[in-house]
């Protein structure tokens, strides 16, 4: 089983409700309930998504207007934008032992049913990697790129006879779209961590993955889309709010590096 946590922060005026929507509708078609639960952290969004949280919430009997299955099972609301990483802590808080977890925004699309099980797998044939994410198309990371920063390295997983074969896309850096953390990993270093409420959050979860002793990995495979156009006030704020904070993130990577700065990040 795995806990899949989603972190929202529509208002009116950034229209992301219209994204919510879509990526619960995604996965609703593509998970496995039965087996999985997801947890939306609900960062003071506007009424039209916090009634969208609802409809799609299990404990709702009310059929939806596109007969999807409800999928959420637990919503935590605040009163506050509180950011991405305390978000998500907030959702790593209902983890059971044992169980990895998946951050995943509000603005993606997965074609692929069965995907969580895949990346399950890969944690279960290889134990070392931290963190299995799924791999955008507008991501620059290949195994041709002459920078050392964004090329990948192409794994063969362990095989037995009888089962897929599973190729993997080794690389320091993560994009955080769709990403698995390992219970081993969860266990070890604890929650996210951010110097503000925008950025850099799964830059530094990924180094502190390496760091304590993990690797990571994509899964390039699965096939997901990145709905969010990035030409809105939104992306432009949040694009401001993480160069503001970029002499600190540099200052917590170099503490992370050198020891200086712990690790583990209680929840």
């Amino acid at each position: 089983m795995s806990l899949i946590i989603m972190c929202c922060h529509d208002t009116e005026e950034n229209g992301r409700s219209e994204y919510t929507e879509k990526t619960l509708i995604s996965l609703s078609k593509t998970v496995d309930w039965a087996n999985h639960r997801l947890v939306v952290v609900d960062n003071a969004s506007c009424e039209s998504t916090k009634k969208l949280l609802f409809n799609y919430s299990i404990g709702n009997k009310r059929l939806l207007p596109y007969k999807e299955r409800p999928c959420i099972s637990t919503v935590i609301t605040l009163s506050e934008n509180v950011g991405t990483a305390r978000g998500i802590n907030f959702g790593l808080k209902l983890r059971e032992p044992g169980e990895n977890a998946i951050k995943i925004d509000n603005d993606v699309v997965i074609h692929h049913s069965g995907w969580v099980e895949e990346m399950e797998e890969v944690i279960r044939r290889s134990p070392e990697y931290g963190i299995v994410g799924l791999k955008r198309k507008d991501l620059r990371q290949t195994p041709y790129d002459p920078d050392p920063n964004f090329k990948s390295e192409p794994r063969q997983l362990p095989h037995q006879s009888g089962e897929t074969w599973i190729t993997v896309e080794e690389t320091n850096d993560i994009m955080g779209t769709c990403t698995m953390f390992s219970s081993a990993l969860l266990d070890k270093i604890g929650g996210m961590a951010q110097p503000g409420l925008y950025g850099f959050d799964d830059s530094l979860y990924g180094l502190r993955s390496r760091l304590s002793g993990f690797k990571n990995c994509f899964l390039p495979h699965i096939n997901i889309d990145h709905i969010d156009t990035g030409s809105g006030q939104y992306s432009g704020v949040k694009q401001r709010q993480a160069a503001d904070v970029w002499e600190e993130y540099m200052r917590w990577h170099e503490g992370y590096c050198n020891g200086s700065r712990s690790l583990f990040v209680e929840l």
